[in-house]
């Protein structure tokens, strides 16, 4: 461990001064979290706009959206919903078109204090994880971008074909399954939740919270920053680039 005081507001002085090695978790939720809003809006708007989607497909994806959004709907059924208007496309495709539109889109909208606390993990040793309920045309092309090798996240079911079925693999990754998915990543991995970090924005994520030694709640959502405020937790806030200080090469820890 560094003998170094850490700057208790610096979220990347703080992990400089922490234990090293592969032991330590650092787990990372993509919307919201390491992305400035939903990555998967990309993809959507990119069918739109080459007229791939057809009107029932655009109202049904806004509405499942709306309704998720405040609370009406499960996130399983608005993943399954929205697998099913991409029944029977070609995942390499599909792939192809997620990196395309990382690079187009998604790229830009990182935050630039995420990608530096993610450099700080991986310069102590830390096993960087990203933990996300999004699908992987959305979250794989982020991770590699960010040089993070293990992903947690949402699968299309497949056919012999490698075409999507329409459905989503079990178990979806979400809120107490994501948690699961984590601890048993954990267990394969030798790693100690004791020491592990965990950044997310939403109130879905507070039962992973509640078990890491270093919950991180970044730019949290309502029910979030409530259980943050009643339990303690330091919070980070962050913006997107041109969006002020905080969207420069900084954070800070509150």
């Amino acid at each position: 461990m560094s003998t170094e005081a850490a700057d208790p507001l610096d979220p990347v002085a703080q992990i400089a001064s922490s234990p090293s090695g592969p032991h330590v978790g650092a787990f990372f939720d993509l919307d919201g979290t390491l992305v400035d809003g939903f990555t998967a809006t990309a993809h959507a708007g990119d069918r739109i706009r080459r007229r791939q989607a057809r009107i029932g497909e655009v109202l049904g994806v806004v509405e499942a959206a709306m309704r998720y959004r405040f609370g009406r709907v499960h996130f399983e059924n608005l993943l399954v919903r929205a697998a099913g208007y991409l029944r029977g496309e070609s995942l390499t495709e599909l792939d192809a078109i997620g990196q395309r539109l990382f690079t187009e889109r998604v790229r830009t909208r990182v935050f630039p204090v995420m990608h530096d606390i993610v450099l700080a993990h991986q310069r102590r040793g830390h096993t960087v994880v990203l933990s996300s309920s999004a699908l992987t045309i959305h979250a794989e092309p982020v991770a590699r971008y960010l040089e993070i090798g293990h992903v947690l996240c949402n699968h299309f079911e497949l056919d012999d074909d490698g075409r999507l079925t329409g459905r989503i693999a079990k178990p979806v990754i979400w809120g107490r399954q994501k948690a699961a998915a984590v601890k048993e990543f954990c267990a394969d991995n030798d790693l100690q939740l004791s020491n592990s970090y965990f950044y997310a924005d939403g109130e879905e994520d507070k039962a992973l919270m509640a078990v890491v030694g270093f919950p991180r709640p970044v730019n949290p959502r309502r029910g979030l920053a409530v259980m943050a405020a009643e339990q303690g937790w330091q919070v980070l806030r962050v913006s997107a680039p041109g969006r002020g200080l905080l969207g420069s090469r900084r954070g800070v820890l509150k």
